[in-house]
Parts: structure tokens; C-alpha cells; sequence
């Protein structure tokens, strides 16, 4: 029996990075796990892993920052596994500039998944998760969300935008037995950082106190926390796991 057992959940933006990580641990801890991803082939394939490894999981490609899309992917939980507990809004994607340089297109793009995409499965999952008693919903943030860097205005905006969005569905939906938290990791080594040289990798992992980036199977057990019932006392929080970077 593991610290999800029996619990049915969704997990965006699954198809590496985080996402991949804590799916795989969701399943290995018991839970039925429906892997979204935009790219289709990616989500089929840690689906995959997850089956191969005697758990249950089911791929859904969906488009977090469309609506429909949100509503689909709530839609197939129920289909596949009866309900929903636990949803993962971890979908994320990254653009550097500053206001002056950014563009429409550059907001859209950015705000749309990181932050729209977050309230799109949300508003989906929450009537079923009252439905069922309750339920946990860990919403992805970032060091960026409770601090200001350069070249990187649309994405702390988004990432702001995620910790105020949390706080006030954890306050809205208490009373319904579902609690809502946010994670937020520092520098972490996933695909985002792909812009990153060498030399910018140095520079940032001298920010933590630990002098490195996070493995992302280090963050999916924070992930893993707050989904489970261990935390059963903890909602509107947004725990950061930065390596002591914002510490000082």
C-alpha cells in the first residue's frame, strides 16, 4: 500500500521534467495516474514506463491553456478511473525579456499555460472533486513566483500569478474538503533550462546554498506530500525548494 493509494490523479505537463517524475512516483506510490502532455508522443511514452512498472496510468494529450482541452482532460480521468483526488497543474513554459522587448504573442503564450492553464483545470476538476469529498490540486510555481529577475517579466508574472490563485481556491474550496498548494522549486534541471550555457548553469546554482540545480525526482516528493493525505492540514501555502537561494 502506498501514500496514494487508491487516489486518482492528473498530472499536466507530464511528458518530462517534473512532470515525468512525479507521475512515475504517483504510480510507484499507488495512484492511478492520467499523464497529460501537448505532445501526444511524449505522455504515451511515460505512460508506458509507468504500465511496464505494474502501475496504472492512461495517456491524454491535451492543450492546457484551451479550455476545452481542460475540460477534456478532467473528463478522462472520470472515464478512465471513475473520479478525480489529485491534480497536478505542472505544465509550464519559459521566454526570457522585459516588458519593453516582450510582445503579445510572447504574453499569450506564456500567461495561457502557465497561468490560464492552471485556472482551466482547476475550474474543470473542482465540481468533481466536491463531488467525490474532496481532493488535493498542487499547482506548479517557482522561486520566480515570489521574486523579481531580470529579462524574465512574463514568466514571474505567471509564476505570481499561480501563488495568488492558489491562496484564494485553497479559501473557496476548504469547505468542500479540497485543499489547494503550491510548490516552488528553484533552479531545477528540466528541458526549461535548455536555453541555459554552462556558464549559466554555474552562475545559477551558486545562488543555492547547496551550490546545484534540483533533480526533479527531488521536487515530486514535495509534490507527493502535499497530494497525499500526510498533509492533511496543509492548504493556501506555496512551499518553496530552492536550495536556500531566497533564503538569503
Amino acid at each position: 500500500m502506498g501514500r496514494l493509494a487508491g487516489k486518482r490523479a492528473i498530472v499536466t505537463g507530464a511528458g518530462s521534467g517534473l512532470g515525468r517524475a512525479t507521475s512515475l512516483l504517483f504510480a510507484e506510490q499507488g495512484a492511478r495516474v492520467l499523464v497529460n502532455d501537448i505532445n501526444a508522443d511524449s505522455a504515451a511514452a511515460v505512460a508506458a514506463e509507468i504500465t511496464a512498472a505494474g502501475g496504472e496510468a492512461q495517456a491524454l494529450q491535451a492543450d492546457v491553456s484551451q479550455a476545452a482541452d481542460a475540460e477534456r482532460l478532467v473528463a478522462g480521468a472520470v472515464e478512465h478511473f471513475g473520479g478525480l483526488d489529485v491534480l497536478v497543474n505542472n505544465a509550464g513554459v519559459f521566454r526570457q525579456g522585459t516588458v519593453a522587448q516582450a510582445t503579445d504573442d510572447d504574453w499569450e503564450y506564456i500567461i495561457g499555460i502557465n497561468l490560464y492553464g492552471v485556472f482551466a483545470c482547476s475550474r474543470a476538476a473542482l465540481p468533481v472533486m466536491a463531488q467525490g469529498g474532496g481532493g488535493s490540486i498542487v499547482c506548479v510555481s517557482s522561486t520566480s513566483g515570489v521574486i523579481g529577475q531580470e529579462f524574465q517579466a512574463i514568466y514571474n508574472t505567471s509564476k505570481h500569478g499561480v501563488i495568488g490563485l492558489v491562496r484564494c481556491m485553497a479559501a473557496d474550496h476548504a469547505a468542500e474538503g479540497i485543499r489547494v498548494n503550491a510548490v516552488c522549486p528553484g533552479l531545477m534541471l528540466t528541458p526549461l533550462l535548455a536555453h541555459f550555457s554552462e556558464e549559466d548553469y554555474v552562475v545559477a546554482a551558486a545562488k543555492s546554498m547547496l551550490n546545484r540545480g534540483s533533480d526533479p525526482a527531488e521536487i515530486a516528493q514535495l509534490v507527493l506530500f502535499l497530494a497525499s493525505d500526510e498533509a492533511s492540514y496543509v492548504t493556501g501555502t506555496a512551499m518553496l525548494a530552492d536550495g536556500g537561494e531566497t533564503a538569503r
